[in-house]
């Protein structure tokens, strides 16, 4: 049998008047949750200055202890950053943590820094904190990422690649308009981001446990002073609601899935098979038995850590789908999945970040590739409509005749001679050679949002001014 596990032997000072002893180690292990939420410390500070000043101003504490409620708050945050202070798992969790070192400072009046609130509305505002300074921060990594694009779409406006579709040569692109798919892609995500920010910003401090309190508080003056547009209508909702946090984790969730297929595709090109682009040694590493290799691991760890953040999202979403209102002690576990998604997301847009602006291109690999899988085909297709009238579906079947022939001869479709294409269709003239080269290809793609270099430059320009200079 298992030993029996040790009961502490007294009660939690901060909370422990109902209870006779202390809880067994066991529950002290499980319940405690300072080495995930400590990282709230200056969110749950600032959130306690706030409520302090608002107190005082509905004279609700007196001067004097708020003023030694705050001195000895703003000490209590210089030694958490400078590493002095010495964080108990005994006391479970930040908020406790903090009171019990500001009870120390400063005697009994920290115990007055309590009145008309709860951990419930605390830390449901701390983490509406944490999680709106995550966006800020997210946001301007993802800037980043996108001015490493739009800089490298300048440079490649007209460097011709192959298009795919199922992974199969499409139509001749430019390596330009391909990275400025992405820089749309992470400018979606960031809308998403700055959505759940506006989403997120209202205040929980004031609604306590869940009723509310009896005090005349403040609520709108602690909520602008946090920063926050408006108190939160409902006590109950302001504890006990987490759809911020999963709205920031399914954002999260797709901005890791678009920076996973970017990785994939620096890991298809950086292959020999493609050849397109080159890392260097500082995104790159070696093997331990193969001399030769240059592996493109931060691509690949960028494209595995988006599972982290889906796994977080998931995780979140069956931890809350079945509890009723308000708080319950399983809501402790949503930080540890909201600060490793966080992190995982922000490390991943700098590595990205880092490997779009490192990467050289091989120009001439990729012109190579386009001309291969006769991805001109489509515009013979367009001009037998344009010159001769064809409906398309009737020019689609010329067309594909005409591939299969320069299959069958082995070479391209600029290799088949006149008289080979006027057997397939005899209206055919000299004209069709305009449309065949890659380059006059990815030329005559004018349309708005099309392919065509001077279009690629106008784009980059544009989404230099929509997600840069703002």
């Amino acid at each position: 049998m298992p030993p029996r596990p040790r009961k502490s032997k007294t009660a939690n000072a901060m909370w422990g008047g109902r209870f006779a002893a202390g809880p067994a180690a066991v529950m002290q292990q499980i319940n405690a949750s300072i080495d995930v939420d400590k990282r709230l410390y200056a969110q749950d500070i600032r959130g306690s200055l706030a409520h302090c000043e608002m107190l005082i101003r509905r004279k609700i504490l007196s001067a004097k202890d708020g003023a030694a409620i705050r001195r000895g708050l703003r000490r209590v945050l210089a030694e958490i950053e400078s590493g002095k202070f010495r964080f108990q798992t005994a006391l479970e969790d930040i908020h406790m943590n903090v009171e019990a070192r500001l009870a120390e400072l400063i005697g009994p009046a920290a115990g007055r820094l309590h009145t008309a609130r709860s951990r419930n509305d605390q830390v449901a505002t701390d983490f509406r904190l944490w999680v709106r300074d995550a966006i800020d921060g997210l946001d301007q990594r993802l800037r980043n990422l996108q001015r490493a694009l739009i800089d490298k779409a300048e440079r490649h406006a007209g460097s011709v690649m192959p298009g795919f579709t199922h992974l199969q040569p499409a139509q001749p692109v430019t390596f330009g308009h391909h990275l400025l798919a992405y820089v749309e892609m992470l400018g979606r995500d960031r809308g998403r981001l700055a959505d759940c920010r506006r989403r997120l910003n209202e205040s929980p401090l004031g609604a306590a446990a869940l009723a509310g309190t009896s005090f005349p508080i403040d609520r709108v003056m602690t909520a602008k002073a946090l920063g926050f547009d408006r108190p939160m209508a409902n006590s109950l909702d302001a504890v006990s609601s987490r759809d911020f946090a999963l709205e920031f984790l399914s954002a999260a969730s797709v901005a890791g899935i678009h920076l996973s297929r970017l990785a994939d595709e620096l890991v298809l090109w950086t292959t020999p098979q493609f050849g397109f682009v080159r890392l260097s040694d500082a995104y790159t590493t070696g093997s331990s038995i193969m001399p030769q290799k240059r592996n493109p691991d931060a691509a690949e760890l960028v494209r595995a850590k988006t599972g982290r953040l889906l796994g977080s999202l998931v995780g979140l979403s069956v931890m809350m789908k079945g509890l009723p209102l308000a708080y319950s002690k399983d809501m402790q576990e949503d930080k540890e999945r909201v600060f490793a998604a966080a992190d995982a997301l922000d490390l991943s847009l700098a590595a990205m970040a880092g490997m779009i602006a490192d990467l050289t291109v091989d120009t001439d690999a990729m012109r190579r590739a386009a001309t291969g899988g006769f991805s001109t085909a489509t515009d013979i297709a367009d001009w037998l409509v344009r010159a001769l009238g064809l409906p398309f579906r009737e020019a689609h079947h010329v067309t594909g005749r005409i591939v299969r022939l320069a299959e069958e001869r082995g070479g391209t479709l600029e290799d088949l001679p006149l008289a080979a294409l006027q057997a397939i269709e005899p209206r055919i003239t000299r004209a069709v050679a305009g449309v065949l080269g890659v380059e006059r290809s990815v030329a005559s793609r004018t349309s708005y949002g099309g392919t065509a270099p001077a279009n690629v430059r106008k784009a980059a320009r544009e989404a230099r001014r929509r997600y840069l200079r703002a």
